[in-house]
């Protein structure tokens, strides 16, 4: 579909809680973003990662500096849940199965992980273990691969049993919307609760509801948007470090795998860490995004990115900017880059 997408890094503490907010003392720049578009009418904005706190917009609307509509994809999906009961206790059955796959495919990483860390420090000939290691990446591939499949197959199966369109209550909030849309210049999606976001577009059919317009999207809101969605923290709170798929995104930001508010999350030190990762991502480009940072698409197709390439041989590329020669990584025993 012809339309513009621009993905950002995380937007300043002004516009979120000062827990989520990005490295201090930054400010939004969604705002100049949207200035640089030419964007100077109203503007949809979907704030539903955030929950019960949706409608708590005021900070966001005034750093967009242009009119906006808040489209209220939760209190809308509160609605549909409270007025449809058949179609709510199949969703809810749905939901609760894809956090089952979820929790076993998190048991099987966990195991590829535990080896792979094992076999990565014997001392053996570098070439047998360079193969082995190539060994565990595809592993890892073949596991994230058949995860997404198993998420799409069941949302499929759902879809045609259920046919959200034709629930009366659904197709009347997406008429609603289709006839806001028409009136907004562009669609612009806040970051929050990733898997919040992803239900609520899809329940809605947002995106295809926007048609061409322009989509700009920081944090999680960029998340969705790509092919999937790669949960990460090399910090966590609690439990394992090591990065899961989510689901499929949308994908009008393909071949990019983005991860918002690097400086916190990414261990940007630990070369074969962010080596293997690489790697198994691959061909997909890893994109670490930092307060400023952007990625452009024309059409589907990368344009232009001010950001961190994580790279297959364990580098970061700090000035990566998305032009064809620096983007693709080179080919590296069989992992295509």
């Amino acid at each position: 579909m012809k339309r513009k997408v621009v993905l950002l890094g995380p937007q300043g503490p002004k516009i979120s809680e000062p827990a989520k907010a990005g490295p201090g003392g930054t400010t939004p720049d969604v705002g100049a973003v949207l200035a640089e578009l030419g964007l100077r009418g109203r503007v949809a904005l979907v704030n539903a990662g955030y929950q019960e706190r949706e409608a708590d917009d005021g900070p966001m609307i005034a750093a967009l500096g242009v009119p906006a509509v808040n489209l209220k994809l939760h209190a809308r999906s509160n609605e549909v849940f409270r007025d449809d009961p058949e179609f709510t206790t199949a969703y809810q059955s749905r939901q609760h199965r894809l956090r089952h796959i979820q929790t076993f495919y998190r048991v099987r990483l966990d195991k590829i992980e535990d080896a792979a860390r094992t076999v990565s420090v014997r001392y053996v000939e570098p070439e047998l273990l360079e193969q082995e290691e190539k060994v565990s990446v595809d592993q890892f591939r073949h596991l994230d691969a058949d995860h997404i499949e198993r998420c799409n197959a069941l949302r499929a199966a759902f879809e045609l049993q259920w046919k959200a369109s034709g629930r009366p209550v659904i197709a009347k909030h997406r008429e609603e919307l289709r006839k806001v849309l028409a009136t907004c210049e562009a669609l612009v999606i806040a970051g929050g609760h990733v898997a919040s976001l992803l239900n609520r577009l899809a329940l809605f059919d947002v995106l295809a509801l926007a048609g061409t317009k322009p989509v700009i999207a920081w944090s999680a809101g960029a998340m969705v948007l790509t092919d999937r969605i790669v949960l990460f923290h090399d910090y966590p709170p609690y439990g394992s470090d090591i990065a899961q798929v989510l689901d499929a995104g949308f994908g009008i930001a393909p071949g990019i795998v983005v991860l918002p508010d690097a400086r916190r999350r990414i261990n940007i030190k630990a070369r074969s860490g962010i080596q293997r990762f690489a790697r198994r991502m691959a061909p997909a480009t890893c994109v670490a995004m930092d307060a400023g940072s952007r990625v452009v698409f024309e059409n589907g197709a990368l344009t232009r990115a001010l950001g961190m390439r994580l790279k297959i041989s364990g580098d970061v590329e700090r000035d990566w900017d998305g032009t064809p020669s620096r983007m693709s990584n080179p080919v590296l025993r069989g992992v295509p880059g």
